[in-house]
C-alpha cells in the first residue's frame, strides 16, 4: 500500500476524543485504536511535525498558496486534536510521549477548565476540558496548542463584530497564556470557513486555518482529514494515497458536512432555553 502527503504541505490528521465514555456521536475513537495506529505509523518511519515545523513548510518564503504534489516522499505529518478533552492527559499523550510523537491540540478557551456545554450532549455526563496547569505541563514536554475559536461557534453563521471578537479574543488569551507561538493558528470549528472568514481570520493575526477535507491549499484554508470511529485500520485515511484513502477522505468530508445539524440544534436549545451559546460555561456543571 503507498502511503503519500497529498499536497505540497504534509498531511493533516485530526482526531477529538481517544477512549473515554461511549458517545451517540462519530467523534471518539477507542483507545486501542488509536494506540495501534499511531504504533504502527511509528514503526513505519513516520514522524510527526511541530506546528512550526508544519508553518515553515506550508508558508514557504514568499509563496501564497501550497501547490498540488500527490507523491510527496517524506513520511511525516501534522497530528491535531480538536476541542481539548481533559482525556488526552490521560490517553493520549503519554502514549504519544513514549513513541517520540507530538501533537497539536486545538482549544476553545473559553471553555478551559470547564465541562462541554458548548456542544449538544452526545454522552451521559458531560465531558470535561484540559485545565490551563496540563496544557501548561504537556506544552513544556513539546506538544503544542492553538485556537478552536473562543465557545465554538461556526464563524460562518456570526455578524462581523461577533466573529472578530470570537477570533480575537481567542488568540489574545492563548498568547497572554501560553506565548506567541500559541497564537499561530486556528482550526475553525466545524471546519466551516468563507472569505469573510478569512478575511477576519488575517486580521486577528493568525497565519494558519484549517479546514475540513476540502482546502484551497493557502496558508488560512489548508486541509485536514478527521478521523472518526469507523476509521480503524493501522493507517488512517488521511495519510493513504491508495484507493481506500480516497473514498475514506470523501466519507469523512460528508460526515464533516453534516455536523450542520449540531449547530441548528445548538441554536435551537438557547433559544428554547435563553442561554446564549457563548455564556453556557458560567453555568457548566463542572
Amino acid at each position: 500500500m503507498a502511503l503519500a502527503p497529498l499536497t505540497t504541505y504534509s498531511p493533516v490528521l485530526c482526531y477529538h476524543r481517544i477512549g473515554g465514555p461511549l458517545e451517540l456521536g462519530v467523534t471518539r475513537v477507542g483507545r486501542s485504536v488509536f494506540a495501534r495506529q499511531m504504533t504502527a505509523l511509528a514503526r513505519a518511519g513516520w514522524r510527526t511535525l511541530s506546528l512550526a515545523e508544519f508553518a515553515r513548510r506550508a508558508v514557504p518564503v514568499g509563496a501564497q498558496h501550497a501547490a498540488p504534489l500527490h507523491n510527496h516522499p517524506s513520511h511525516e505529518f501534522l497530528l491535531t486534536f480538536d476541542d481539548g478533552y481533559a482525556s488526552l492527559a490521560d490517553n493520549t499523550y503519554p502514549l504519544l510521549a513514549d513513541l517520540g510523537f507530538t501533537a497539536t491540540a486545538f482549544l476553545i478557551t473559553d471553555y478551559v477548565g470547564q465541562t462541554n456545554t458548548w456542544d449538544m450532549r452526545y454522552t451521559w455526563d458531560r465531558l470535561q476540558h484540559l485545565r490551563w496547569q496540563e496544557i501548561e505541563r504537556w506544552q513544556a514536554r513539546g506538544f503544542d496548542f492553538a485556537s478552536h475559536a473562543a465557545t465554538h461557534r461556526r464563524l460562518t453563521w456570526l455578524d462581523d463584530a461577533v466573529m472578530a471578537a470570537e477570533l480575537g479574543s481567542s488568540r489574545d488569551v492563548l498568547t497572554a497564556r501560553l506565548g506567541a507561538g500559541a497564537g499561530r493558528a486556528i482550526a475553525y470549528p466545524f471546519g466551516a470557513v468563507d472569505a469573510r472568514v478569512l478575511r477576519h481570520t488575517r486580521s486577528a493575526g493568525y497565519e494558519l486555518g484549517f479546514g475540513g477535507v476540502k482546502g484551497t491549499g493557502e496558508p488560512l484554508h489548508l486541509s485536514r482529514v478527521p478521523v472518526y470511529f469507523w476509521d480503524f485500520g493501522d493507517v488512517p485515511f488521511g495519510l493513504r494515497a491508495d484507493a481506500l484513502g480516497s473514498l475514506g477522505r470523501t466519507v469523512a468530508h460528508v460526515a464533516n458536512r453534516c455536523a450542520v445539524g449540531t449547530s441548528v440544534m445548538n441554536g435551537v436549545w438557547s433559544q428554547v432555553s435563553g442561554v446564549r451559546p457563548e455564556t453556557r460555561h458560567l453555568t457548566a456543571d463542572t
